[in-house]
């Protein structure tokens, strides 16, 4: 399964505007358009799962820099970031004070 970030959206879009677009370029698993919560607005991105990576990528050499709904699109493979190591404790440790 491959991340794409699609960005440059226009604050109206809707998921299944977005899906009729990419859908003709490769098969989507997922859509998740990112928006704000008081308004609903989207924020002006979303992130697509695609489960073939050369559909990934001729979405990619397909829709970024086209122009969809009057805003230019940015899309690419979502580089996510390496997961954190969770923070460790010694439950023997003891500190040691000075009078």
């Amino acid at each position: 399964m491959t991340k794409l970030f699609i960005g440059g959206l226009a604050d109206n879009i809707q998921e299944m505007d977005l899906a009729i677009l990419v859908s003709l370029h490769g098969e989507i698993d997922t859509i998740k358009v990112v928006r704000d919560r008081a308004t609903g607005k989207c924020k002006g991105y979303a992130f697509l799962e695609i489960p073939k990576i050369t559909d990934a990528k001729n979405i990619i050499s397909m829709l970024n820099g086209e122009t969809f709904k009057g805003n230019t699109l940015t899309i690419k493979i979502s580089e996510e970031g390496a997961p954190k190591p969770a923070p460790r404790f010694n439950k023997f440790a003891t500190k040691k004070f000075s009078k």
